[in-house]
């Protein structure tokens, strides 16, 4: 019996992280993904059918001046017949051209539209350019079913005007065995905090080293104490502000005490987790691009933070931003502050983790880890599938 054919399309960020739970489907479904050698990631361990193809981006140069961020749209070439042998494509977000460009193949190549969405602010058209607002009416209009990260991103699919019974709540997984925290390790000695996340003004590393700065120099009740004077800082990622981070570290004195981490493959982020007394993620909302004019266009709060889910199948313990979806995400076993106080993310790592033996795991409801499980979250797909497949 033929399995229906699943086209992925994620532009040029297809991913491992976003994928993995499909590598579950392979009896069920036949699932290929479309890449472009623009692709920013490496997805050739994925136990996926990998289709290539072209797109714009793929002709402009890259370096350290990505002329390809700045097209206003893109667009895949030579998939048509990809489009019309699948039943069902896979796509994402309401205003991105790849959605778009697959919303307005739908009814000539006879598929269903899937849209995984992680946006959580509702911009409809008054926050969009001109392009993207023709894409989010496309998308809505061929869309047979929206698969919300989060709550947060259901209500605003709903604010976009999404129907509400074409949206479905479908958090992601990761492999829970392999970052749980190993059963036997050496012990950690000194206290080691982690901030995972591209280096990017909005993932807020820039609080982190503030925090830390803070608990070094003594702003903090608690901080005289050994394991707080010998504890250090991981900063894991890679980005544009790299250099910057970089050389704050050596203005604020803790250069000394904190690494930078820069391209560590996906695979080798269990041992990190293990190493360490506690994950930071320190998000800040931000409005980073702006049309002529003067008005901003690219609006974005954390959205789910997979690093938040690792970190949890790892016992570590989580003090995070409470940005955009994070307290869903991390629900009643984390530690929040508001984005951008340093000062209250420095108390609350002396209050917690500092408070106990370095490398000290806790657990996190194990009802709601088990809930981002690589198994569940390719279930929730497969029903997706299944349900589109039957209307």
């Amino acid at each position: 019996m033929r399995k229906p054919r699943v086209l992925v399309l994620r532009g040029h960020h297809a991913n491992p992280w976003d994928l993995g739970p499909l590598e579950e489907l392979g009896d069920r479904f036949d699932i290929a993904c479309v890449t472009t050698r623009a692709n920013l990631y490496d997805v050739r361990a994925l136990r996926l059918e990998n289709v290539r193809a072209h797109s714009i981006r793929d002709l402009l140069p890259r370096g350290r001046l990505d002329l390809g961020r700045f097209l206003p749209s893109d667009r895949y070439f030579g998939i048509r017949s990809e489009l019309a042998g699948a039943d069902i494509v896979h796509a994402a977000e309401l205003s991105h051209w790849l959605s778009a460009q697959a919303a307005t193949q739908r009814d000539r190549r006879g598929f269903k539209l899937v849209l995984t969405v992680w946006e959580t602010i509702p911009m409809l058209d008054t926050y969009r350019t001109s392009f993207a607002r023709k894409r989010r009416r496309q998308v809505i209009a061929a869309g047979d079913l929206f698969l919300a990260a989060t709550r947060r991103g259901r209500d605003a699919l709903l604010l976009e005007g999404v129907p509400e019974e074409k949206i479905r709540i479908c958090p992601p997984g990761i492999d829970l065995e392999r970052f749980a925290a190993p059963r036997r390790q050496a012990p950690i000695l000194e206290h080691r905090i982690i901030s995972p996340g591209r280096l990017v003004w909005e993932k807020g590393h820039q609080d982190v080293l503030r925090a830390f700065a803070a608990l070094k120099h003594g702003m903090v009740a608690g901080t005289e104490a050994e394991h707080v004077t010998t504890a250090r800082l991981l900063i894991v990622g890679s980005g544009p502000e790299a250099g910057r981070l970089e050389a704050y570290s050596r203005e604020l004195g803790v250069a000394d005490t904190v690494e930078f981490r820069r391209a560590v493959p996906y695979g080798e982020m269990p041992e990190l987790y293990a190493s360490a007394s506690c994950m930071v993620l320190a998000s800040l909302p931000a409005a980073t691009g702006a049309i002529p004019g003067g008005r901003p266009t690219l609006f974005w709060e954390e959205q789910f933070g997979m690093v938040l889910v690792e970190a949890m199948a790892a016992g570590l313990p989580v003090i995070a931003s409470a940005s955009g979806a994070i307290p869903e995400v991390v629900g009643p076993g984390g530690t929040f502050f508001a984005s951008g106080d340093w000062l209250e993310l420095a108390r609350r790592l002396v209050e917690g983790p500092f408070s106990r033996p370095p490398g000290e795991r806790v657990e996190h409801p194990p009802e709601l880890v088990a809930r981002y499980s690589r198994r569940a979250a390719a279930e929730r797909i497969a029903a997706a599938y299944d349900r589109v497949l039957s209307t």
